[in-house]
């Protein structure tokens, strides 16, 4: 399944380079390649828009028009590739109201959660794009929010779990800004469908780490928010 998710996002890649765009590997595959750490996620980000995406990938399903992602498959492997975007006027503290295509990768990293999250991977080259300091981060152990902290924070509640489950599944600690914004935003997250917050807790304690999850959940506030009876 990786091998083949691989080959796919090469495949992609080369399609999109070919046609005159750049493209780049962001996300998890990125952050975990650089931790040494198999991953699946081959998310590619470029400047095409999202008609010249649907022209390259016919037949590729979209993942919300509305956002500019297609997701292009071939048997068991898929690959989301995502035009640059930036995102405006967050209302229900979970989406953006209004959605902008751009053609500077920074502009598209900006709009992302932690830093360790927001690394770019020519790939062809290898060549790391960093505009947040996302590799120091990495260096040093620890989730830290792009800019300021609760404005990440209040445009998607969920990233207050998503803090807890990264650090936990990968030993780190949360950096002290981040960490101070969590415990004055906790009860935000009853603001989220309890379906999410379901999907977030039981990556939390499924994907490695569980009893450090629960530790960090309790000293963020999150625990007394979620699961006042424990």
């Amino acid at each position: 399944m990786v091998i083949g998710a691989l080959q796919l996002a090469q495949e992609v890649a080369r399609a999109l380079r070919a046609a005159g765009h750049r493209v780049y590997y962001v996300g998890g595959h990125v952050r975990d390649r650089l931790l040494g750490r198999e991953s699946a996620d081959f998310d590619l980000c470029t400047e095409a828009p999202p008609a010249r995406l649907l022209e390259l990938f016919p037949g590729a399903p979209q993942v919300g028009a509305h956002f500019g992602v297609v997701l292009v498959r071939r048997g068991d492997a898929e690959v989301q590739v995502a035009t640059f975007r930036s995102e405006h006027s967050y209302g229900d503290g979970r989406r953006p109201e209004a959605v902008a295509f751009e053609t500077d990768p920074r502009q598209d990293v900006l709009r992302r959660d932690f830093t360790i999250n927001a690394l770019l991977e020519d790939p062809f080259s290898g060549e790391i794009v960093d505009y947040t300091g996302g590799r120091a981060d990495l260096e040093a152990r620890q989730i830290r929010a792009i800019g300021d902290p609760r404005q990440r924070f209040a445009e998607d509640h969920l990233r207050l779990l998503r803090a807890v489950r990264f650090a936990a599944r990968l030993g780190f600690e949360i950096e002290a800004g981040t960490s101070a914004a969590m415990r004055e935003m906790a009860a935000s997250i009853n603001r989220i469908a309890p379906e999410r917050v379901r999907e977030e807790l039981t990556r939390i304690l499924t994907e490695g780490g569980a009893r450090r999850g629960i530790e960090l959940l309790e000293a963020s506030g999150l625990l007394h928010e979620l699961l006042p009876e424990v």
